[in-house]
């Protein structure tokens, strides 16, 4: 498995919790309040798995690899990546913020809750598409096999370290729950395809 298939199954588990994210605020907005243990959950999952083990690997490793090899860090797909990125972890804070207030039913702050979760959940959605079928296709064009194997490696620490921490067990565990409890679908990792299938339902979706 390449470095950039590995990223791509992630992506597919970080759309099953944005699934969920989405059904979690159309319940608010229906119900009046904000379901605290499980919006902590999702800002968890969002804060850990997508952002600090997801996120880090990218810009750690994949898009310094990309820059050394002749793309640009300030302007071109990177530095666009990093952006969104940015762009996402403002909304998580917005998120945040305003999570006490939305539980309790407080109408400004879950007004501000449900419209950042929803445009973190556009933006996410459109940066996953963009780098399965844009930038990682950029990736392996100009990678090596020697490059691919330095990635491959940086990655397996990553990895190792990672899974001693037990994070991959911990976000995969709390990704089924949300998904048995808001019933959406659940994505099988051994099985996912590259193009996302398995969460859009095909591509003719």
């Amino acid at each position: 498995m390449s470095p950039t298939q590995m990223l791509m199954i992630e992506h597919r588990l970080i759309e099953q919790v944005l699934n969920c994210a989405v059904e979690m605020c159309r319940r608010a907005k229906t119900e009046g309040s904000l379901n605290k243990v499980n919006a902590e959950k999702i800002l968890d999952f969002i804060v850990n798995f997508s952002d600090r083990y997801h996120h880090s690997k990218e810009e750690t490793h994949l898009f310094r690899m990309m820059e050394e090899r002749g793309f640009s860090p300030y302007q071109g797909p990177t530095a666009v990546m990093r952006q969104e990125h940015d762009l996402g972890r403002g909304y998580v804070k917005q998120m945040s913020d305003s999570l006490k207030g939305a539980a309790t039913g407080e109408k400004n702050s879950l007004v501000n809750f449900v419209e950042n979760a929803y445009n973190f959940v556009e933006m996410l959605r459109a940066h996953i598409q963009k780098e399965d079928t844009k930038l990682y296709p950029m990736a392996n064009n100009v990678f090596g096999h020697e490059d691919q194997i330095e990635l491959t490696a940086a990655f397996n620490e990553v990895e190792e370290r990672e899974t001693a921490l037990g994070t991959q067990t911990k976000y995969l565990a709390l990704a089924n729950e949300l998904a048995d409890f808001y019933g959406v679908h659940k994505v099988d990792l051994k099985n996912v395809q590259d193009c996302g299938s398995e969460v859009c339902g095909g591509c003719g979706g």
